[in-house]
């Protein structure tokens, strides 16, 4: 466009195309001057930044593994030929099949799907069959894609699933197929037995060509397999050091396996899945937003505190750095997708358009907005020949839908970061999740942007994507709404009864709390002079417990308990103050034989009047604390959702005639801890 007359251009979309399809087929190390000849090959249009360009996109978006300077290896070059396991369920024994699922993780290209994935045994493909029943019995085997993910692979096996997903995107179906592996003559041939597994081979990464041969369970030793679990662990903490929770678990495991070095890219080794839910206890599923990630075991991923972050854009115009600069981390095909969306509503007015992209929450200046402008006008200018609203009958609505979502999302959290709040105050996770939906609308704007429509099974997917997206927004909004209530009402009341907002007082900490093995958090507001034996007391209140069961703190070492206010006790003194102080900023709280609280010591709180321990945000009904741990915990749950009416009764008896999972009031978690901490502690 004529804005850009004077500027250099970023990579052209079949220079990006180029560079995946070099990763997708080299098998050797590489450098830039590799990578750029053959970019140049196929579009030869641009000039000397293009290197710069290429390195920097593949940093971005960790695309490659880096060997040095300028120098990586691809995917394909990491994970071909090498050799990892999967050890088959005794239900896939029994049922004489094998799914393939999340299992060749990292091994296969990530564009695959499992369907699509061939095996061969002594140099014949394993033929194919299809397995039916209920979809919750198939995702477990879809699991380390994300739990959020399962249902989609499940869907996306066949037409048949998708259509059912589809005609209620809120219930599973009762029943789906999936294609499985015929492993009967095998499994009758190797004589397999529970235990036993398979050492597979990858032939081809980019195609999804594996090789299966039988490992008996008996057939390596614990000294070798322990050095690969050593390895895998270490592979793992480093991949969480380089990635953070990284764009998805996907990328996560393709770098452990990196980091984890040669010993955990060979055999002897454990299947990947035993690895990550039976044998670690360092790394976990952990929530992130309305996605999972693998994580420190007993930590949570830190929030981030705007949008940022998703997934970024290494070679930016000018238009999208100016965006990108104001926290809208979106690409020009967003924006030409509004003008798109403007097109269809015969409503083009600039002015109006670009408020749509750049809210007035946003505060932009005038040069920005004018830029802006500019843009939107050379591409109305150059759609107009073009647009036809008949054409856009079918993508017009849900664009429609999703640039007011996408509008929504950023006017919110443009609203939130630059109002004047203690963020400790908002829900779990936040800007994450704000992040999330707004990455997962930008991308589907992305995916509008075109002139022809993309196949209608796609367009129903990217529908019920979207009713799913604004159901979470419109959820996210009412908890947000919620918080900022009860912020201004205790900032209100305490300075209403202290007669000044500047009172003085202790100084605070936020501090996260959450049972271990459920979805149940609170997070605090809690002096740092707080000792673990006042911890102790608010933890009993916070969740309802009575203070039966023993209960020790684990960190680095054993606070172990003592008779409350016995001058001995190594609680009677240390603080959080004092534990941040030594290096050690969570710790366990290990209530009996049956329950683990998380305990988190994040940042001091902003802007605290009034001096008393206070509740500022939580999620779900605490279990109670008679019910045997975590695993029973779930299973009451389950029968609360699903059970029949005798299994229901029969839970309900076990958790409390109205236990609600849901239910987390905060005004009365706070009347609770005001008048529980005001009561003496028995001697």
């Amino acid at each position: 466009m004529a804005l850009y007359g004077i500027l250099e251009v970023p990579m052209t979309p079949s220079q990006e195309d180029a560079l995946y399809e070099f990763l997708e087929n080299v098998t050797e190390p590489f450098g830039i001057n590799d990578v750029t000849a053959f970019i140049r090959m196929i579009d030869s249009k641009r000039n000397g930044q293009l290197a710069d360009e290429i390195s920097a996109l593949i940093e971005s978006r960790n695309i490659a593994f880096r060997l040095g300077a300028n120098r990586w290896v691809s995917r394909r070059g990491c994970f071909e030929p090498v050799r990892f396991v999967i050890t088959p369920t005794r239900q896939e024994l029994l049922n004489g099949i094998l799914i393939p699922g999340h299992r060749c993780v990292p091994f296969a290209n990530p564009v695959l799907m499992p369907q699509e994935y061939t095996f061969y045994w002594k140099g014949r493909p394993v033929p194919a069959t299809t397995t039916e029943g209920p979809p919750e019995e198939f995702y477990p085997y879809y699991s380390i894609y994300g739990e959020e993910y399962a249902p989609q692979y499940v869907a996306r096996d066949n037409p048949e699933n998708e259509s059912a997903y589809n005609d209620d995107p809120y219930e599973d179906p009762p029943e789906v197929s999936i294609q499985t592996l015929d492993m009967r003559n095998i499994y009758r041939e190797a004589a397999f037995v529970p235990g036993d597994s398979f050492v597979v081979r990858t032939l081809d990464w980019k195609y999804g060509f594996f090789e299966l041969e039988r490992a008996a369970r008996d057939k390596w030793s614990q000294a070798d397999l322990y050095a690969w679990f050593e390895a895998a662990e270490g592979g793992f903490e480093d991949a969480f050091e380089f990635l953070g929770p990284g764009v998805s678990t996907e990328e996560q495991i393709a770098y452990a396996y990196w980091f984890g070095g040669k010993r955990m890219r060979e055999v002897p080794a454990y299947a990947l899945e035993v690895f990550l839910y039976e044998k670690t206890d360092k790394i976990e599923t952990t929530a992130y937003g309305i996605e999972t990630r693998f994580w420190y075991a007993g930590r949570e991923i830190p929030d981030r505190k705007d949008l940022e972050g998703i997934q970024s854009i290494p070679d930016k115009t000018m238009i999208e750095e100016l965006l990108y600069q104001r926290h809208i981390p979106i690409s020009e095909y967003v924006i030409q997708s509004y003008v798109r969306d403007a097109l269809y509503r015969k409503d083009p007015d600039i002015p109006r358009i670009v408020d749509r992209i750049f809210p007035p929450a946003a505060h932009p200046d005038k040069q920005s907005r004018k830029l802006l402008a500019e843009y939107i006008a050379e591409a109305q200018e150059e759609f107009e020949h073009t647009y036809s609203v008949f054409a856009d009958k079918t993508m017009g609505p849900i664009r429609q839908r999703v640039g007011e979502l996408h509008t929504a999302v950023i006017d919110l959290a443009f609203r939130i970061y630059t109002g004047d709040i203690d963020h400790s105050w908002l829900p779990q996770h936040t800007f994450v999740i704000l992040s999330q939906i707004q990455g997962h609308a930008a991308s589907i704007l992305e995916d509008l942007d075109v002139d022809e429509a993309p196949p209608k099974m796609e367009l129903e997917a990217m529908d019920n994507s979207l009713d799913s997206m604004i159901e979470t927004y419109e959820d996210m909004k009412e908890l947000i709404d919620d918080a900022l209530d009860s912020y201004r009402r205790q900032n209100f009341s305490m300075v209403k009864k202290d007669g000044s907002a500047d009172a003085p007082g202790p100084e605070f900490r936020t501090v996260q709390m959450s049972i271990g093995g459920t979805e149940v958090w609170r997070r605090m507001l809690i002096p740092v002079d707080c000792t673990l034996t006042d911890l102790h007391r608010i933890i009993q209140i916070l969740f309802g417990w009575k203070g039966d069961l023993p209960h020790r703190f684990i960190t680095g070492g054993n606070f172990r308990r003592t008779r409350p206010g016995d001058a001995k006790s190594p609680e009677a003194d240390l603080t959080l103050e004092g534990l941040c102080g030594q290096g050690m900023p969570e710790l366990i709280y290990e209530y009996g034989s049956r329950w683990n609280v998380k305990i988190m010591i994040l940042s001091r709180a902003e802007n605290r009047p009034g001096k008393g321990v206070i509740c500022v945000a939580g999620e779900g009904a605490a279990p109670p604390e008679e019910v045997e741990g975590p695993a029973r915990f779930k299973k009451l749950l389950a029968a609360l959702e699903q059970g029949s009416i005798m299994e229901r009764q029969r839970a309900l008896g076990e958790l409390g005639g109205r236990f609600d999972p849901q239910a987390f009031d905060l005004n009365l978690c706070n009347r609770n801890l005001a008048a529980g901490l005001k009561t003496k502690p028995d001697p």
